[in-house]
């Protein structure tokens, strides 16, 4: 093993979006034909994949991340967000040309939101300009939803790697309206799927009856890990050992953006300790449970301290 390869030893790394999230307090969400009023703004650095490096780093395992920015100002903010939060970033992808992505998020009083997606060049990432060997002493590669073609890139890159690494799959909405076909490459390759209840719901089709009995067919098309992230009801998951089914903690809520890719985040430290399915779901509760009380995805992910003690983190 050369030196380089040893410095690229990780326990996570991410592939997906990078994106500056603009976010903007509203008084009310609008509908059709509605107005509102904006009563703040916050800008911080987000992409699914991405919060959930940055959750997982933070809890002081090796994080890298594969992904594409550009030289302008956001792209600039985001590299070194990255490099702050202790996350690689020899896998990023820099170009001169377009611009890096963003995200503008409008979020209630009730902590609800409606975002809209300016990719940029993430969804210009081809095979070609991956280096596999950034992978090559990787334990989990987790993957999240691009807007475009980049699903490609994905596509090829989980048929070339080594079976030795587990793939963490995270659809969103983006790549579930895509439907089973579609994503039957991913699913067949994926070890743990971490999928919202709708998510399930629209995966499935006539199929689904529930979640737990949507989770279990999952099961048995050969996904080891099938986790469902239920909001403010908890979560629910299911592998040949385990069945859990686990309520949300009680906070007060302030921002619901990012929730979902805490929860990943918990849940992939536990995983990657070998702690048990039940234990990594608490995990992911718990990180949930911390982000939703701040603005933002990424403000109020906790660090390590908060969680070395189990009970510290099951009482706090």
């Amino acid at each position: 093993m050369s030196e380089k390869e040893k410095t690229r030893e990780f326990d996570v790394v991410g592939f997906g979006a990078l994106n500056m999230d603009q976010l903007h307090m509203v008084d009310q969400l609008a509908g059709p034909d509605e107005e509102s009023f904006i009563t703040g703004f916050t800008e911080s650095c987000g992409g699914s994949a991405a919060n959930t490096i940055i959750g997982i780093s933070r809890l002081g395992l090796k994080t890298g991340f594969i992904g594409k920015i550009s030289t302008d100002r956001e792209g600039k903010i985001l590299l070194n967000n990255l490099i702050q939060e202790k996350v690689d970033t020899q896998g990023l992808m820099v170009t001169t040309q377009g611009r890096s992505g963003r995200v503008m998020g409008f979020v209630d009083k009730k902590g609800q939101r409606s975002l809209y997606v300016d990719p940029g060049v993430n969804d210009t990432i081809s095979i070609e300009e991956l280096d596999l060997s950034y992978l090559i002493n990787t334990k989990i590669l987790h993957l999240t939803s691009f807007v475009g073609d980049s699903i490609r890139a994905q596509q090829d890159l989980i048929a070339e790697i080594h079976e030795k690494i587990k793939i963490s799959f995270d659809p969103g909405r983006l790549y579930v309206e895509k439907g089973w076909n579609e994503l039957k490459p991913f699913l067949e390759r994926t070890d743990i799927l971490l999928i919202n209840e709708m998510e399930l719901q629209l995966l499935l089709g006539s199929k689904f009856l529930s979640y737990s009995q949507g989770a279990k067919l999952l099961l048995d098309e050969g996904i080891a890990n099938v986790v469902v992230k239920r909001g403010d009801k908890g979560s629910y998951a299911v592998n040949n050992e385990f069945e859990v089914t686990l309520p949300s903690r009680e906070v007060q809520c302030v921002d619901t953006t990012g929730a979902g890719d805490a929860f990943n985040a918990g849940f992939l430290y536990g995983f990657s300790k070998e702690y048990n399915l039940e234990e990594s779901c608490k995990l992911g509760n718990f990180v949930a449970s911390k982000c939703v009380v701040c603005p933002g995805a990424t403000s109020g992910l906790p660090y390590a301290a908060t969680i070395e003690n189990r009970e510290k983190y099951e009482k706090s």
